[in-house]
């Protein structure tokens, strides 16, 4: 059997990664944010219009499309860097879904707390920031796993990987019969 070094993942893949949920995950906290502060807001006492919600939503919304990307680089740079549940099959970088959901839960746990206090700060109030944070758990685990699953179909930024020199020279070494060696 041929051995083949890990393949790579490149720094344009992960900037990719990181724009298009970057994209999905900001429509999401809009949405999500205006929602919470117009209805669920009020139990916690926070009073205001559904134009003072729609802008608490939009501020928390823009301001995360930076700090969530910067954040989301540094996951994805981090994640490259390990080869756990990443195989290779016909040239092509495969991951498990394993590493998928190990991916979601250490990228949502960091993703929420940053919403969470972008909520606090644009909406003043912490029992609203911490439902937003709370809920967004559930809806970002869903649209993130999807992602991942997505993207591990995709092969843009990934080097493809090179085979073993050592690999191929043992492999096509004379073998002395019975030692289990494949010469054909």
């Amino acid at each position: 059997m041929l051995k083949t070094a890990p393949s790579k993942v490149s720094t344009k893949r992960s900037a990719a990664m990181a724009v298009s949920w970057r994209i999905i995950g900001t429509f999401d906290t809009l949405v999500l944010s205006w929602l919470v502060i117009t209805y669920i807001g009020p139990l916690f006492g926070h009073l205001g219009t559904h134009s003072d919600a729609l802008q608490a939503a939009t501020y928390i919304a823009i301001t995360e499309v930076i700090t969530k990307t910067v954040l989301y680089f540094l996951h994805e740079r981090g994640w490259a860097r390990v080869d756990w549940g990443v195989s290779t099959e016909n040239s092509r970088r495969k991951e498990s879904g394993w590493r998928s959901t190990s991916k979601t839960a250490t990228w949502r746990i960091t993703a929420s707390l940053d919403t969470t206090l972008l909520a606090w700060i644009f909406s003043g109030n912490l029992g609203t920031a911490v439902s937003i944070g709370g809920i967004e758990v559930f809806t970002k685990l869903i649209l993130y796993f999807f992602h991942e699953r997505m993207w591990s179909r995709i092969q843009y930024g990934i080097t493809p990987p090179v085979a073993d020199p050592d690999a191929v020279a043992e492999e096509d070494a004379p073998h002395p019969p019975g030692s289990g060696g494949h010469n054909h």
